[in-house]
């Protein structure tokens, strides 16, 4: 059949035809979504070529076939919200460690000595928080140290006298673990899990406790961006464990005044990015006493869950981090100014 204009119309279908068939076998293949709304606009223009002149419905088939399956597609694409995000749950998540609640409108805080020195050296601290009325204390069994020549903690007999603190004091006590076969050793003398800074992306040590029930304090990793703060809690929660704590502790820069740079951003982003609790370490982010109660109060007024800090009954003997351990004296009016 020969149109008006001279054309071979019948050809000339024939060969759009097979365009078209080549044209969804491609997308079939390439996939990506842009590339059949590329398609799909080709075919919408062929119908209107057509429209009257030939039986189109060949060509509305596959338009039709194709939007649905870009639909689809489009469908499968798109990731679930996280776990750890508001658009998986907007209500806060309420963490519980013993008889304290992070995540509250009152703020929960966790104070005590860098490592477990000895049985004295903890009970003195614990004595102190429990005469303020504090429910939780925090103590290195395991220390993960930059030099391997370092105090690395006192491990099992570390974890023990926790327990003994614990039963002692009547207060929950918390510790970092460093590797994942220490979760079924410290799970009998824990209330909760620390992972430390180092950790922060040691996704087997993430998964592992993501099988406990224990609660999990996640510090932040000392160069992690927000974005890897919020995946390495996916870890836990993806593994059935929703009990985590988010804890800024400072992150490294260029700046040599202070052992690391608080990011006090960090707390409002991470309250609007998550459901979890926040709490802000402003021993490990300072390093110096004398500013820790500022920031402390800063941290709180940024919407901070709780405070965590560290307390030595005699800092120069301390076997790690002596000089930035609050003695006895200078943790009473550190805890008076935030209280």
């Amino acid at each position: 059949m020969t149109g008006n204009d001279g054309l071979d119309r019948e050809k000339l279908m024939e060969i759009d035809t097979a365009l078209l068939e080549l044209l969804d076998s491609r997308a079939a293949v390439t996939g990506p979504v842009e590339k059949r709304v590329d398609n799909a606009e080709y075919y919408s223009r062929l119908l209107d070529e057509y429209e009257g002149a030939y039986d189109t419905a060949f060509i509305q088939a596959l338009l039709e076939g194709l939007t649905d399956a870009s639909s689809k597609q489009a469908d499968a694409e798109e990731p679930p919200p996280l776990l750890v995000s508001r658009a998986h749950q907007s209500a806060d998540t309420i963490v519980r460690i013993g008889e304290a609640e992070i995540g509250r409108d009152e703020p929960a805080h966790i104070f005590g000595p860098c490592s477990v020195e000895s049985y004295s050296q903890v009970a003195e601290v614990a004595s102190d928080l429990k005469r303020k009325g504090l429910k939780m204390i925090r103590g290195g069994a395991f220390k993960p140290r930059t030099s391997p020549y370092d105090f690395q903690g006192l491990g099992k007999e570390g974890l023990e006298i926790l327990l003994e603190i614990k039963k002692a004091h009547d207060l929950a006590v918390v510790s970092e673990i460093v590797a994942p076969e220490h979760v079924n050793l410290a799970e009998a003398h824990l209330d909760a899990f620390q992972i430390g800074a180092r950790n922060m992306q040691n996704f087997e040590l993430l998964k592992a406790v993501g099988r406990s029930s224990k609660p999990v304090i996640l510090k932040r990793g000392m160069s992690a961006t927000i974005e890897e703060f919020l995946y390495a809690a996916e870890y836990i929660l993806a593994e059935g464990n929703g009990n985590v704590v988010f804890c800024e502790r400072g992150i490294r820069t260029y700046e040599k005044s202070t052992r690391n740079t608080l990011d006090i951003s960090a707390v409002p982003l991470l309250k609007q990015a998550s459901h979890l609790p926040v709490l802000v370490d402003v021993t490990h982010s300072t390093g110096r006493k004398e500013i820790m109660a500022d920031c402390a109060k800063a941290a709180l007024a940024a919407g901070a869950d709780g405070i965590m800090a560290e307390v030595h009954p005699d800092p120069p003997t301390a076997l790690s981090d002596k000089a930035q351990q609050m003695t006895l004296e200078e943790f009473d009016k550190f805890h008076l100014s935030i209280i």
